[in-house]
């Protein structure tokens, strides 16, 4: 808020010299929150967080009036009420915000992965600004299940007899072994048994779940025969791990869900198989390499499919488990269901997600996931180009800024060889002797900009890839700041 200039702060007195402030010449607490624009910031704010960010100013401002460092300016009456309004601002400011995804990855597991599109976040705005049922069923006036909000759409797409769901994949596969093979045997291929971000490793939620991990075969090849030597009376479930984060080539061969299948249920035992990216559709007729889908694992003879709802499918975070209905009622039942169920907010953007695969020929256009991967080149080249001269204005003399050719990629572990054409602007020091210095430098002053810039280094050029931005203004209004900040001086000065 404005600060009048005029403000001042009784029962203090300014050092009559340019020199050092001296502790005296700091108000009282409570008089600082008496007067002029402080007083405002306590009607706008309440006294609580004004007097408690007051408080810690005048002591820091104090620490520096002992050590003779702190200027006389600073304590100024208009520059305390300046001081306390900036960190009143940044005690209230958010600390997730939105940022600028130029890295070229698309599913960007530190920046939130997939977008939500239009329709989810005005269903989510509406459910959760008001009473809604989540667990109560309208036709009969009883208590329901919130799963039957999406178990109906996650069914007629995937073709699965039931469907339930939790807070993220991970734990949809935790609560699968949990419910089905605590304190029993589950056979994976040693060539499957995958590490997700943040070393979560199969094996360890394997044991978390209560479950006995049986590899079999090799790293880069396994065959009928090993899951079929490896059966025995404590095996409790045969499990397959899409490795959508790695990909083994070569000398290299995995018994598919097809031919598992039969192997499962001629000894009585199901066959699971996490699918992790969570496409739903067939990627190739868009352009983009296959993906396999729920819907395909489940025809091919699995009993139980689990995947990612905020990647390929383009929804909130969560862990969808479709199948055979008979076991997706033991999971169900299962006490760790509750921990992990999904909340009202989840499930509502979740919903509105689903009902957009409804009309596939839209999808490419209302699902932002899909319109980002899709997207076609040109409009990528056009963004480039429109950027590129206020960035060259912003960043000479120290900078080049080149127009460039760059391979993006689809992220969150989905289609993990796979590169997507794209364009975007490279960014290099002109001065080579401290490149990675000013390129570290350059990096933090695109991070503090009002929307965030993140791109990525490489080869000694910051690359930003235009793929994810859809809107130019967004960045090239916010670039003259970049010239007027603390950092972009201190690029200028080096």
């Amino acid at each position: 808020m404005p600060l009048p200039e005029e403000s001042v702060v009784h029962g203090s007195s300014a050092p009559a010299s340019p020199g050092p402030a001296e502790p005296q010449h700091l108000p009282a607490l409570d008089r600082l929150l008496r007067e002029g624009a402080v007083a405002a910031l306590v009607r706008e704010h309440g006294h609580t967080l004004v007097a408690g960010e007051a408080r810690t100013l005048l002591a820091d401002l104090r620490t520096q009036a002992i050590a003779g460092t702190l200027p006389a300016d600073a304590v100024a009456p208009h520059a305390l009420a300046r001081a306390l309004a900036r960190r009143v601002d940044a005690r209230l400011a958010p600390r997730m915000r939105t940022v600028l995804n130029l890295t070229g990855t698309v599913l960007h597991t530190n920046l939130g992965r997939a977008l939500l599109p239009a329709a989810a976040i005005a269903h989510l705005q509406a459910m959760m600004a008001a009473p809604n049922n989540l667990e109560f069923d309208l036709a009969s006036g009883h208590r329901g299940d919130r799963d039957s909000l999406v178990e109906g759409l996650l069914c007629e797409l995937t073709g699965a007899e039931a469907a339930t769901v939790v807070n993220n994949n991970a734990a949809a596969v935790l609560l699968t072994l949990a419910a089905l093979a605590h304190g029993r045997e589950v056979i994976v291929s040693r060539g499957e048994l995958v590490e997700i971000g943040g070393a979560f490793r199969m094996p360890d939620v394997m044991q978390s779940a209560g479950a006995r991990l049986v590899e079999v075969g090799t790293t880069n090849r396994t065959h009928p025969r090993d899951y079929e030597g490896a059966i025995g009376e404590r095996t409790a479930l045969l499990m397959k791990v899409h490795t959508s984060n790695y990909r083994i080539e070569g000398f290299a061969s995995a018994v598919e869900e097809a031919r598992l299948a039969p192997i499962a249920h001629a000894h009585g035992l199901p066959l699971a198989t996490d699918l992790g990216s969570g496409a739903l559709i067939d990627m190739a007729p868009l352009g983009l390499p296959a993906e396999p889908t729920p819907r395909q694992m489940l025809a091919a003879g699995c009993d139980l499919v689990t995947f990612s709802g905020d990647k390929l499918l383009g929804g909130p975070q969560a862990g969808l488990i479709v199948g055979r209905k008979d076991i997706v009622a033991r999971i169900k039942r299962h006490p760790m269901k509750r921990a992990l169920r999904m909340s009202k907010l989840p499930l509502a953007a979740l919903e509105a997600t689903l009902r957009l695969y409804l009309r596939p020929e839209r999808l490419a256009q209302e699902l932002p996931t899909l319109r980002l991967l899709t997207r076609p080149l040109a409009d990528i080249e056009a963004v480039a180009r429109a950027v590129l001269p206020a960035l060259q204005a912003a960043l000479a003399p120290r900078f080049t800024v080149e127009p460039v050719a760059l391979q993006g990629q689809v992220g969150s572990g989905s289609l993990p060889v796979e590169r997507l054409p794209s364009s975007g602007l490279a960014i290099a020091p002109v001065e080579k002797k401290a490149t990675g210095r000013a390129l570290e430098a350059l990096c933090a002053a695109l991070r503090g900009l009002p929307v965030p810039v993140i791109g990525r280094v490489h080869e000694d050029r910051l690359l930003l890839d235009m793929r994810c931005l859809e809107d130019p203004a967004v960045f090239i209004d916010q670039i003259g700041l970049l010239r007027l900040s603390d950092k972009r001086e201190q690029l200028s000065n080096e």
